[in-house]
């Protein structure tokens, strides 16, 4: 069994996710490797990834993926599709089947135990009110699980119980690193967290508060009470993501993402270089961390 002491908490936060291939590139260049990937929605999906592959060529992978994401819409549903969703009183907007595919031709693993460095993954259970963690058998289920956003995509079932988005229950999954003994966190969140929360003045941003509220909390308690020994890093994403930001509603748009990358990979470098992490310029990289 492997002793974990560095761990990478990859949050949820749907088309804002691409800044945490920018952060992971930073963490590889500086050769910091972690001894387990911790996941949430589309966290669980980068982290998926990476710990397939935990090297700069994992990184250039996701990468590649984003591209592709921002090229062509995963999932895939024509306006009169989603139309027809609403009509029939289906359970969600767009079917799986997209995000599905996308996982699977770009995901060098098939299961848990096949990936490089330990990865979990949370989603919540609707029948139980809880969170479920996925850490061992097939991953496709799993992370479309933890990724499944109430009403724009379906409930997963697994063994019998439907998963909702691990967002819900747990959205930047700190406690979890602290629980399976990390002594040294890495944050990668998608820009929300950095700004600080204000009362809404219109009706749309009372929602939004609400939802942040919900999101937040968790991550706020975890971050303010650290056990004693515990090192957590939360890296910046160089472009905060502000409450009246209308790209929040525009879920689906994913162009900017090449550049959300590359502007948090020179926050998260910068950030690191500043705090002394990582291995000096010139050091040689330090060998990939194996699962166990």
């Amino acid at each position: 069994m492997t002793t974990i002491r560095t761990a990478f908490v990859l949050g949820g936060g749907g088309r804002w996710g691409a800044v945490e291939v920018g952060m992971l590139d930073a963490l590889t260049a500086a050769g910091i490797a972690p001894d387990l990937v911790i996941g949430c929605s589309i966290g669980a999906i980068n982290g998926a990834v990476f710990a397939a592959d935990p090297t700069a060529k994992g990184v250039d992978r996701l990468r590649a993926i984003w591209t592709q994401v921002a090229e062509d819409d995963p999932f895939g549903a024509r306006i009169d599709e989603r139309v027809r969703s609403l009509v029939s009183m289906r359970n969600a907007v767009h079917p799986n089947d997209g995000l599905a595919e996308l996982i699977t031709s770009n995901l060098t693993a098939t299961t848990f135990e096949d990936l490089v460095v330990p990865f979990e993954c949370v989603a919540a259970v609707i029948e139980r009110a809880t969170e479920r963690w996925f850490t061992s058998g097939l991953l496709l289920p799993a992370l479309l699980a933890s990724s499944a956003i109430p009403v724009l995509l379906p409930p997963v079932e697994i063994d019998g119980e439907h998963h909702y988005d691990g967002g819900l229950v747990n959205s930047i999954p700190i406690d979890r690193a602290v629980d399976r003994g990390a002594t040294e966190i890495f944050v990668l969140q998608v820009g929300r967290v950095e700004e600080a929360l204000e009362p809404p003045r219109r009706l749309d941003q009372a929602a939004l508060v609400a939802l942040e509220l919900a999101r937040r909390h968790r991550y706020a308690t975890a971050l303010a009470t650290p056990p004693h020994g515990v090192t957590i890093h939360v890296l910046p994403t160089g472009d905060p993501v502000r409450m009246g930001d209308p790209r929040q509603l525009r879920w689906r748009d994913t162009r900017d993402a090449l550049e959300r990358m590359d502007t948090a990979q020179v926050a998260a470098a910068a950030y690191l270089a500043e705090n002394h992490l990582g291995r000096a310029p010139g050091e040689p990289v330090a060998p990939v961390k194996a699962g166990g």
